[in-house]
């Protein structure tokens, strides 16, 4: 009612800042122990209102400071570890509440966890081989964001993976999630190839199929806020998605068809690309020919495929180089331990030889496929003769398994 709203003076209650959070704990903070039958630590109280402005970004202080400590207490009284003299609430039990309502790991929310970032790069390459400097970057840019160096209104990365194919670059996006203990989120670009179909990411128009849901990407980044997003053969989407994602890059938000924002701020954005793999592997004709001539064809094709707004945006575009042996042996060994992981349920050990060992990687390698053929030869060569010794051959109970190679072949002996 415009006659009614002009003889009232409109007066803004904006939002209280962290250190007028603590403020208003402190103030209530006799009221909760009172009620709750405990007490709380002064480091509680701080670490509600800083670790729930920094992980619910979703409401507002100082109510998600209050219901943070209120649901720590109530945890706290139902535990029963206080006894009967009252209990006092940590900023360890804040964390543990934070993490329950984040969605995160415990680990995660800890502000301790100095450790585990020093050892980030290390404990990435010790899943992830062959891509050494793909793993620096990426460590980098994350560790830059704990320490409150990056930009505050953007995703913690966007980064471009390109490359040929079966080198890790997916496997790259997924250990990273596991080794940070965060969500790992994949959306496979050939899906969304039709423009209609990338309506499906934010959700449908008014008039259309689905405008009562949410959209798929939204609606994932909402659910797990904090998480790994990877957008695998990025090439792939209609180019109306790379207008999407500009929005993503710069701010950090995303507005669906209902019009409730989902928040990237905490989202390690990666994106896949095999577009250049070709021209990186053709070689140039000519005496003056050069190595790093296929680097720059490769980045030829990225600029023709992506517009400068985009590439702009990017962290970093992370080029991925062919496997060499010595990363290929490695890989063999780690799929030889998920094998055995498998077999121990069997009391069955299985030990590889090193000319076995070199026999899988070279058989495994394919330049034009990288690594992924070596799961098929892991199949033929050793889980179908392990399975029928297992099933047929006086194996069901347990027992040793030696694969070595003879005359070029691959023998397994019991």
């Amino acid at each position: 009612d415009r006659a009614l709203s002009r003889r009232f003076q409109k007066i803004e209650i904006l939002e209280p800042t962290v250190k007028e959070t603590v403020k208003i704990l402190k103030g209530l903070k006799s009221y909760y122990e009172e009620h709750h039958g405990i007490k709380y630590a002064d480091s509680a109280l701080v670490s509600a209102a800083e670790l729930s402005y920094r992980y619910l970004a979703d409401r507002y202080m100082p109510d998600k400071a209050i219901d943070v400590i209120d649901e720590a207490a109530s945890a706290l009284r139902l535990s029963g570890n206080g006894g009967n003299r009252p209990g006092l609430v940590t900023a360890r039990h804040i964390e543990n509440v934070i993490a329950k309502m984040a969605g995160l790991p415990a680990k995660t929310i800890t502000q301790s966890d100095r450790s585990r970032l020093e050892r980030l790069e290390e404990s990435i390459k010790s899943v992830v081989f062959g891509q050494d400097k793909a793993v620096e970057i990426l460590s980098k840019a994350i560790k830059r964001s704990r320490a409150g160096l990056s930009h505050p209104d953007r995703p913690i990365g966007s980064f471009l993976f390109i490359g040929p194919t079966g080198v890790g670059k997916t496997e790259l996006a997924r250990q990273t999630a596991a080794v940070l203990g965060v969500h790992f989120q994949r959306f496979d670009m050939s899906e969304y190839m039709e423009k209609h179909a990338v309506a499906r990411l934010i959700g449908a128009p008014p008039g259309y199929v689905g405008f009562d849901q949410g959209g798929l990407l939204t609606e994932a980044i909402r659910k797990h806020p904090y998480c790994v997003l990877l957008l695998d053969e990025i090439e792939k989407a209609h180019p109306d998605l790379f207008s999407i994602l500009l929005q993503v890059m710069d701010y950090a938000t995303l507005t669906d068809n209902t019009g409730k924002r989902a928040d990237f701020r905490h989202v390690i954005l990666i994106m896949t690309s095999n577009a250049g793999a070709r021209e990186m592997e053709s070689h140039a004709i000519g005496f003056g020919a050069k190595a790093e001539d296929s680097r720059y064809k490769g980045e030829n094709v990225i600029k023709q495929l992506f517009s400068p707004e985009f590439r702009n945006r990017l962290e970093a575009v992370i080029p991925f180089g062919r496997l060499t042996t010595s990363a290929m042996e490695q890989i063999v060994d780690k799929l030889l331990g998920e094998i055995q992981e498998q077999l121990s349920g069997r009391k069955v050990r299985l030990n590889v030889t090193p000319a076995a060992r070199s026999w899988l990687a070279q058989k495994g390698y394919d330049p034009q496929f990288g690594a992924r053929p070596l799961a098929r030869v892991l199949q033929q060569e050793i889980k179908d003769p392990v399975s029928d010794a297992i099933l047929f051959h006086g194996l069901s109970k347990g027992g040793k398994i030696v694969v070595d190679v003879e005359d070029g072949r691959l023998v397994i002996n019991k």
